[in-house]
Protein backbone atom coordinates (compact mmCIF):
# COMPACT_ATOMS: atom_id res chain seq x y z
CA UNK A 1 0.00 0.00 0.00
CA UNK A 2 1.17 3.56 -0.63
CA UNK A 3 0.91 6.67 0.98
CA UNK A 4 -0.18 9.89 -0.20
CA UNK A 5 0.44 12.84 2.04
CA UNK A 6 0.31 16.43 1.87
CA UNK A 7 3.45 18.24 2.59
CA UNK A 8 4.12 21.96 2.10
CA UNK A 9 5.40 21.64 -1.34
CA UNK A 10 2.94 19.68 -2.50
CA UNK A 11 2.43 15.43 -2.13
CA UNK A 12 4.60 12.87 -0.69
CA UNK A 13 4.12 9.53 -2.11
CA UNK A 14 5.76 6.86 0.10
CA UNK A 15 5.34 3.63 1.64
CA UNK A 16 2.86 3.34 4.54
CA UNK A 17 2.89 0.01 7.17
CA UNK A 18 0.35 0.02 9.26
CA UNK A 19 0.47 -4.04 10.50
CA UNK A 20 -2.76 -4.13 8.74
CA UNK A 21 -3.67 -3.11 5.15
CA UNK A 22 -7.29 -4.51 4.90
CA UNK A 23 -10.53 -2.52 5.03
CA UNK A 24 -10.95 1.13 5.52
CA UNK A 25 -13.42 2.83 7.89
CA UNK A 26 -16.72 2.46 6.01
CA UNK A 27 -18.77 5.37 6.15
CA UNK A 28 -22.32 4.50 6.67
CA UNK A 29 -25.63 6.17 7.18
CA UNK A 30 -25.41 9.98 5.62
CA UNK A 31 -21.30 10.00 5.31
CA UNK A 32 -21.73 6.98 2.83
CA UNK A 33 -24.57 9.07 0.70
CA UNK A 34 -22.76 11.83 0.93
CA UNK A 35 -19.37 10.04 -0.93
CA UNK A 36 -21.34 8.62 -3.41
CA UNK A 37 -23.15 11.76 -3.86
CA UNK A 38 -19.60 13.29 -4.13
CA UNK A 39 -18.66 10.39 -6.57
CA UNK A 40 -21.90 11.53 -9.07
CA UNK A 41 -21.67 14.97 -9.06
CA UNK A 42 -17.72 14.54 -10.41
CA UNK A 43 -17.00 14.87 -14.22
CA UNK A 44 -13.11 14.13 -14.62
CA UNK A 45 -11.22 13.68 -17.71
CA UNK A 46 -11.29 10.60 -19.45
CA UNK A 47 -8.05 9.32 -20.49
CA UNK A 48 -8.16 11.28 -23.74
CA UNK A 49 -9.43 14.34 -21.53
CA UNK A 50 -12.82 14.69 -22.16
CA UNK A 51 -14.66 15.84 -19.16
CA UNK A 52 -16.64 12.70 -17.99
CA UNK A 53 -19.74 12.85 -15.77
CA UNK A 54 -19.70 10.18 -13.58
CA UNK A 55 -23.70 10.35 -12.82
CA UNK A 56 -23.67 7.85 -15.76
CA UNK A 57 -23.22 5.21 -13.48
CA UNK A 58 -25.27 6.47 -10.48
CA UNK A 59 -28.05 3.12 -10.12
CA UNK A 60 -25.79 0.60 -11.42
CA UNK A 61 -23.18 -1.55 -9.56
CA UNK A 62 -19.73 -0.43 -9.62
CA UNK A 63 -16.25 -1.19 -8.58
CA UNK A 64 -14.51 1.89 -7.93
CA UNK A 65 -10.39 1.56 -7.75
CA UNK A 66 -8.50 4.57 -6.99
CA UNK A 67 -4.91 3.97 -8.42
CA UNK A 68 -1.50 5.49 -9.67
CA UNK A 69 0.70 4.31 -12.06
CA UNK A 70 3.80 5.02 -9.34
CA UNK A 71 2.06 2.71 -6.84
CA UNK A 72 3.52 -0.63 -7.33
CA UNK A 73 0.42 -2.28 -5.62
CA UNK A 74 -1.89 -0.22 -7.79
CA UNK A 75 0.06 -1.47 -11.01
CA UNK A 76 -0.40 -5.00 -9.81
CA UNK A 77 -4.07 -5.46 -9.11
CA UNK A 78 -4.91 -3.79 -12.56
CA UNK A 79 -4.82 -7.28 -14.60
CA UNK A 80 -6.97 -8.84 -12.01
CA UNK A 81 -9.38 -6.25 -11.96
CA UNK A 82 -9.46 -5.69 -15.38
CA UNK A 83 -10.15 -9.79 -15.91
CA UNK A 84 -12.65 -9.06 -13.50
CA UNK A 85 -14.68 -6.50 -15.16
CA UNK A 86 -15.03 -8.37 -18.24
CA UNK A 87 -16.45 -11.69 -16.22
CA UNK A 88 -18.80 -8.89 -13.80
CA UNK A 89 -20.01 -7.11 -16.98
CA UNK A 90 -22.15 -9.95 -18.27
CA UNK A 91 -23.73 -9.27 -14.33
CA UNK A 92 -24.20 -5.43 -15.21
CA UNK A 93 -20.96 -4.31 -12.54
CA UNK A 94 -18.76 -1.48 -13.52
CA UNK A 95 -15.52 -1.22 -12.82
CA UNK A 96 -14.03 2.43 -13.61
CA UNK A 97 -10.62 3.74 -12.28
CA UNK A 98 -9.84 6.80 -10.84
CA UNK A 99 -6.37 7.73 -11.14
CA UNK A 100 -4.56 9.81 -8.63
CA UNK A 101 -2.39 10.99 -10.88
CA UNK A 102 -1.56 13.73 -13.63
CA UNK A 103 -2.78 13.08 -17.59
CA UNK A 104 0.38 12.44 -18.55
CA UNK A 105 1.06 9.47 -16.21
CA UNK A 106 -2.25 8.17 -16.76
CA UNK A 107 -1.74 7.70 -20.53
CA UNK A 108 1.54 6.25 -20.66
CA UNK A 109 0.78 3.68 -18.06
CA UNK A 110 -2.92 2.21 -20.23
CA UNK A 111 -0.11 2.45 -23.52
CA UNK A 112 1.61 -0.44 -21.53
CA UNK A 113 -1.29 -2.13 -19.29
CA UNK A 114 -4.32 -1.55 -21.31
CA UNK A 115 -7.88 -2.04 -18.97
CA UNK A 116 -10.79 -3.11 -20.00
CA UNK A 117 -12.58 -0.76 -17.82
CA UNK A 118 -13.14 3.31 -18.44
CA UNK A 119 -9.83 5.33 -16.05
CA UNK A 120 -10.62 8.51 -15.40
CA UNK A 121 -7.98 11.30 -14.38
CA UNK A 122 -8.41 12.93 -10.86
CA UNK A 123 -5.09 14.21 -9.90
CA UNK A 124 -4.48 14.24 -6.67
CA UNK A 125 -7.81 15.51 -6.11
CA UNK A 126 -8.67 11.92 -6.05
CA UNK A 127 -7.43 11.26 -2.60
CA UNK A 128 -9.83 14.05 -1.14
CA UNK A 129 -12.60 11.79 -3.01
CA UNK A 130 -11.40 8.39 -1.44
CA UNK A 131 -10.78 10.39 1.88
CA UNK A 132 -14.65 11.15 1.89
CA UNK A 133 -14.99 6.70 1.34
CA UNK A 134 -13.52 6.50 4.83
CA UNK A 135 -9.22 6.27 3.48
CA UNK A 136 -8.48 8.66 6.39
CA UNK A 137 -4.81 7.24 5.70
CA UNK A 138 -5.00 8.58 2.08
CA UNK A 139 -3.22 5.29 0.69
CA UNK A 140 -3.38 3.72 -2.35
CA UNK A 141 -5.29 1.07 -3.91
CA UNK A 142 -8.36 2.15 -2.26
CA UNK A 143 -11.40 0.32 -3.16
CA UNK A 144 -15.50 1.19 -2.93
CA UNK A 145 -18.10 -1.46 -4.23
CA UNK A 146 -21.12 0.59 -4.65
CA UNK A 147 -24.51 -1.29 -5.26
CA UNK A 148 -27.15 -0.36 -7.74
CA UNK A 149 -29.21 1.79 -4.85
CA UNK A 150 -25.93 3.57 -4.01
CA UNK A 151 -25.13 1.92 -0.94
CA UNK A 152 -21.54 1.22 0.00
CA UNK A 153 -21.20 -2.17 0.18
CA UNK A 154 -17.49 -2.44 0.96
CA UNK A 155 -13.99 -0.20 0.91
CA UNK A 156 -10.40 -1.79 0.59
CA UNK A 157 -7.17 -0.10 1.35
CA UNK A 158 -4.55 -2.02 0.02
CA UNK A 159 -4.49 -4.37 -2.61
CA UNK A 160 -7.61 -6.20 -3.20
CA UNK A 161 -7.89 -9.92 -2.81
CA UNK A 162 -9.56 -11.25 -5.63
CA UNK A 163 -11.77 -14.08 -3.94
CA UNK A 164 -12.74 -11.49 -1.30
CA UNK A 165 -13.81 -8.87 -4.12
CA UNK A 166 -15.88 -11.58 -6.06
CA UNK A 167 -17.27 -12.87 -2.76
CA UNK A 168 -18.90 -8.99 -2.26
CA UNK A 169 -19.92 -8.43 -6.05
CA UNK A 170 -21.79 -11.91 -5.99
CA UNK A 171 -23.76 -10.56 -3.44
CA UNK A 172 -25.09 -7.91 -5.39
Amino acid sequence: MVAVAATAGGFYAGHLFTGSDTVASTPSGASARDAVEQLWKATPPDAAGTDQPLAAFKGKPVVVNFWASWCGPCVKEMPELSAMQREYEKKGITFIGLGVDSEKNVNDFLKKVPVAYPVYVTGYGGADLARSFGNNAGGLPFTVVIDSKGAVRSTKLGEVSPGELRHTLDSL
